[in-house]
C-alpha cells in the first residue's frame, strides 16, 4: 500500500475522531435513550399489571346482562336486541356478542389486548408522522412517550377498572380511539402506496369503519369528526401543503360514515326508547349554563391530576431526542420549522399556526358536546360517568405530547451553538463545541424533562396498587360465591342468595329497593337461571 494511501486514510481517520470529540451533542445523544429506557420501563411494567389483571375480571353491572343475552340469544340475537330495545348501538352489541360468546374468556384478554393495539398504533403513528416530516425517528424515545401516554389514560383518571378493565366500558369508549388511530394509519399506508387500488380502498375503508364508529359511541363521533373536518380542509391542495385530495377524500368519507352511522343509531326503536325514559327538555339559556358548568367540573377534574404532565415531559423528551439524533439535510426536505424547502414562508407560517391553534378549540368543542350528551342521557349526574371521557382525553394527551414534542424540538435547537445553527443544526457536523453553559442547560433541560416523567409515571403506582388489590380480591370472593350458587343451582334451587361485591363504581344486584326496576339482579337471575336472586 502506498504511503499516499496510508496518509489519506490517516486523515481520514483523525477527521472522524476530531468530528466525535467536537460533537456537542455527542453526550447527550448518548445518555437520553437510557433516561427514555427508565421511563419505558417503568410505564410498561405498570401497563403490564393492568394487561395482566385482566384474568381476574368477574362479571358486574352490565357484564351479567351480555353473558346470558350472548349465550340464550346468539351473536346476532344480542344486536337485535341491542338496535330493538337497548340502545341502538349495533356495532356496540354485535362487538359485545363477538366478545361474551365464549363467557368471560374474551372480557379476560381484552384490557391485554387494548394495551397492544393502542401502544403499538400510537408508536407507527409517531413514526410516520417524524418521517412525513422528514426527521430523525429516536425509538426509544417514541416507545417511553406512548406508554407514559398510555399509562396516563388508563391509570390517572378517577375510573381507571372501568377505562380498562371493564370491557362493556371498554368496547364503547376505549376501543373507538383504537380504532381510530388504526384508520389514520390505514390512510397514511395508502398515500405511501403505489398500488393504484390503495387510495381507493383506503377511502372506502374508511367510511365503512366511520358508519361503525357511528353506532359504537356518541362521543367518539362527536369528537373525532371535529378532528376529521379539520384536518380535511388543512389538507385541501389549494392550501398548498398536499399535491392532491387523498387526505381530504378520506377524511371526508370517514366523516360521512359518521353521520350515516349516527342517524342509523338515532333512528333505532332502541334509542328511541332510551330517549322516552328521560325526555330531552329545550335547550335555554339556564341548561347552556349547566352543561358548561358540567363541562368545568370535567376538566376541573381533570386538572387536579397533576400526572397528566408526564404527557408533556414525555413529549418534551421525544422533542429533544429528535432535535439530538443526527441528520443529513435532504433535497425537499423539510426545515427545522416545520416548512418545506420550497414551500412560500407565509403558507408555511399559517399552516404551522393552524395546527398549533386548532388542537385547543377543538378538544373544548369535542368535550362541550360530550357534557352536553351526558347532562342530556343520564341528567344532572351525567357529568360524573368518566369512562365516556375517554373520547377527549386520548386526543387531549396526544396534544400535550405534539406541545411538549415541539418545545423540546426548539429547546434541543435553540440550545445548540450558533456555528452549529448555521451548518444547519445537524449533530455530528463537525460544528464547534457549545459553550459549557450551554451544554449545562441542555443536560439539565434533560435531566428536569426525566423526572417529570418519571414522576408522574410513579405517582400512578398507588392506583394500580388499589386497582390489583381490589380486582384481586373480588375475583376470589367472587368464584367462591359463584360455586357455592352454582351448587344450589344444580341441586334444583329456583331462587338463590346473592352478596353484592361491588368494583369500579359499577352497579351490582340490589342497588335499588323495587325488584323490578333491578336490572342488575334480574340479568344475574338470567345468567344463573334461576327465578330471582335475594340478598345474602
Amino acid at each position: 500500500m502506498s504511503r499516499t494511501t496510508l496518509s489519506d486514510l490517516g486523515d481520514a481517520r483523525m477527521s472522524d475522531d476530531g468530528e466525535q470529540s467536537t460533537d456537542p451533542a455527542r453526550g447527550l445523544r448518548q445518555v437520553l435513550p437510557w433516561i427514555a429506557l427508565v421511563i419505558a420501563a417503568g410505564a410498561g411494567a405498570l401497563l403490564s399489571v393492568g394487561a395482566f389483571l385482566g384474568l381476574y375480571v368477574r362479571p358486574t353491572s352490565d357484564d351479567w346482562c351480555a353473558l346470558w343475552k350472548t349465550r340464550d340469544l346468539g351473536v346476532f340475537g344480542i344486536t337485535s336486541d341491542f338496535y330493538l330495545t337497548q340502545n341502538g348501538r349495533v356495532t356496540n352489541a354485535l362487538l359485545t356478542g363477538l366478545l361474551y360468546s365464549d363467557g368471560m374468556r374474551g372480557p379476560k384478554l381484552l384490557p391485554a389486548f387494548l394495551v397492544v393495539a393502542l401502544g403499538s398504533g400510537l408508536f407507527l403513528l409517531a413514526r410516520a408522522t417524524l418521517r412525513a416530516l422528514r426527521l430523525p425517528f429516536p425509538a426509544a424515545a417514541a416507545a417511553a412517550a406512548v406508554l407514559v401516554l398510555e399509562a396516563l389514560l388508563f391509570f390517572a383518571g378517577t375510573r381507571a377498572y372501568q377505562v380498562l378493565l371493564w370491557a362493556p366500558a371498554t368496547i364503547s369508549h376505549t376501543l373507538p380511539s383504537v380504532l381510530g388511530v388504526w384508520a389514520v394509519l390505514s390512510a397514511v399506508w395508502a398515500a405511501r402506496s403505489r398500488r393504484r387500488w390503495a387510495r381507493g380502498t383506503a377511502v372506502g375503508t374508511a367510511a365503512l369503519l366511520g358508519t361503525a364508529a357511528g353506532m359504537l359511541s356518541e362521543p367518539f363521533v362527536a369528537m373525532s369528526g371535529l378532528v376529521a373536518a379539520a384536518a380535511g380542509v388543512l389538507c385541501l391542495p389549494r392550501f398548498g401543503r398536499t399535491r392532491d385530495r387523498f387526505a381530504s377524500t378520506w377524511c371526508a368519507a370517514w366523516c360521512l360514515g359518521l353521520v350515516i352511522g349516527l342517524v342509523l343509531l338515532t333512528t333505532s326503536p332502541g334509542a328511541r326508547w332510551r330517549r322516552a325514559q328521560q325526555p330531552k327538555e329545550p335547550l335555554t339559556l339556564s341548561g347552556a349554563g349547566e352543561t358548561v358548568r358540567d363541562w368545568y367540573r370535567i376538566w376541573e377534574t381533570i386538572g387536579g391530576q397533576w400526572a397528566y404532565g408526564g404527557a408533556l415531559a414525555a413529549g418534551v423528551l421525544l422533542g429533544l431526542a429528535v432535535a439530538l439524533s443526527p441528520r443529513r439535510p435532504r433535497d425537499g426536505d423539510v426545515r427545522a420549522d416545520g416548512e418545506d424547502a420550497g414551500a412560500g414562508r407565509s403558507s408555511g407560517g399559517s399552516f404551522r399556526v393552524a395546527v398549533l391553534v386548532l388542537p385547543l378549540p377543538l378538544i373544548v368543542l369535542g368535550s362541550l358536546v360530550a357534557a352536553y350528551g351526558l347532562r342530556s342521557g343520564y341528567g344532572p349526574t351525567g357529568w360524573t360517568y368518566a369512562r365516556t371521557w375517554t373520547s377527549f382525553v386520548v386526543p387531549f394527551l396526544l396534544a400535550l405530547c405534539g406541545y411538549g414534542a415541539w418545545l423540546g424540538y426548539r429547546l434541543g435547537r435553540g440550545l445548540a451553538s450558533p456555528a452549529a445553527a448555521a451548518a444547519g443544526d445537524a449533530p455530528g457536523s463537525g460544528a464547534p463545541s457549545s459553550p459549557p453553559g450551554v451544554r449545562a442547560a441542555r443536560l439539565a433541560a434533560l435531566v428536569a424533562t426525566g423526572a417529570v416523567a418519571v414522576a408522574s409515571t410513579v405517582a400512578l403506582v398507588p392506583e394500580v396498587r388499589a386497582l390489583t388489590t381490589q380486582t384481586v380480591a373480588r375475583s376470589l370472593a367472587w368464584d367462591r360465591q359463584d360455586a357455592r350458587i352454582r351448587a344450589e343451582v344444580a341441586a334444583g334451587r329456583s331462587e338463590v342468595t346473592y352478596r353484592p361485591l361491588h368494583i369500579g363504581v359499577l352497579a351490582e344486584p340490589f342497588f335499588t329497593k323495587v325488584y323490578e326496576k333491578d336490572w342488575a339482579a334480574r340479568c344475574t337471575a338470567g345468567y344463573y337461571g334461576v327465578d330471582r336472586i335475594n340478598p345474602s
